[in-house]
């Protein structure tokens, strides 16, 4: 049995994710402890994300720590995770994933429909910025940072009418009886690899990826690995309008993917299946690309964003 050093970020979500993967381990006989690392985007915390504009920005200094043997592995929310990882990390195993839908919090309203025209609506993510302002160009999209209890605290204080957070965060922490409404991918696609985690490890140490290997669920990966090659197509780009979500279907998986100007006026969606995941998601990717994709990314990133102002 081996004794392994887990890093995480020090939030409550990324501690209960820790701590989750944590018990499994101790469940297989083996010793664990939780070293906390404080990462680029724990720091910036007044800067909205699609502002601050660097990959790896939750994962780059815990890749430091396991570099330097300091840990042997990390645990990730997987769409913090860049698409492309430098060849002395390894994604040892993706447990299976949660609920990958957004979800929508509100004190007075029952979903997005129901918001009155110039509703405050907070967000975190350009993403959803983008498919929130397509179902409701009147919204007033601000942007909205902190953990979970902070944001919820901020719309059950009035600052805000509405807030969009990502399932999978609430239900893991056992808020879910707060959600008002999840809103489906064909209304509001995910983030490529939204509620699954990604367990990371040195490549080369083959004995902490074999201990790990319990943990990895195929179906998830082969959606999450499909997600991440339309992301990989489109440029993995950090905070950008980009939805994928894959899920497992009859003749393989079918894959749903959306690129959306930040003002919503411009949204470009692909639907289709196929049984190599790779291949399927480089396949939408590319089709997004040809229908006119580029000319959005190319406008998110040859320019900053406008933020609307923080409330």
């Amino acid at each position: 049995m081996a004794h392994l050093r887990i890093g995480s970020r020090g939030s409550q979500l990324a501690l209960w994710q820790a701590n989750y993967i944590s018990r499994l381990l101790q469940e297989q006989g083996h010793t664990t402890s939780i070293e906390v690392i404080k990462t680029t985007g724990d720091k910036i915390t007044d800067v909205a994300l699609a502002r601050v504009g660097t990959k790896g920005m939750f994962t780059k200094e815990l890749e430091e720590a396991m570099a330097k043997s300091k840990i042997d592995l990390a645990v990730h929310s997987l769409k913090d995770l860049p698409t492309e990882l430098s060849p002395e990390f390894a994604i040892a195993a993706i447990p299976q994933r949660e609920d990958p839908r957004d979800a929508f919090f509100s004190s007075n309203y029952s979903g997005v429909q129901e918001l009155p025209a110039g509703a405050r609506v907070g967000t975190s993510s350009l993403r959803r910025q983008a498919q929130l302002h397509g179902l409701r160009s009147d919204l007033n999209i601000i942007p909205l940072r902190g953990n979970v209890d902070t944001r919820l605290r901020k719309l059950e204080a009035g600052e805000f009418d509405a807030i969009i957070l990502a399932s999978a965060g609430v239900t893991r922490l056992g808020l879910g009886g707060k959600v008002r409404h999840y809103l489906e991918p064909d209304e509001m696609c995910p983030a490529a690899g939204q509620g699954a985690l990604a367990i990371e490890a040195r490549a080369d140490d083959h004995k902490t990826i074999t201990v790990l290997k319990f943990l990895d669920h195929p179906p998830t990966r082969a959606a999450v690995e499909c997600e991440r090659a339309t992301l990989n197509a489109l440029g993995d780009g950090c905070q950008v309008p980009i939805g994928a979500y894959a899920e497992v279907a009859s003749d393989g998986l079918l894959l749903r993917a959306v690129v959306a100007s930040p003002d919503g006026k411009k949204i470009i969606r692909e639907r289709r299946s196929g049984s190599d995941p790779q291949r399927l998601g480089s396949e939408v990717g590319q089709a997004l690309l040809a229908r006119g994709a580029q000319r959005i990314l190319d406008a998110v990133y040859g320019q900053e964003t406008p933020v609307p102002q923080q409330p």
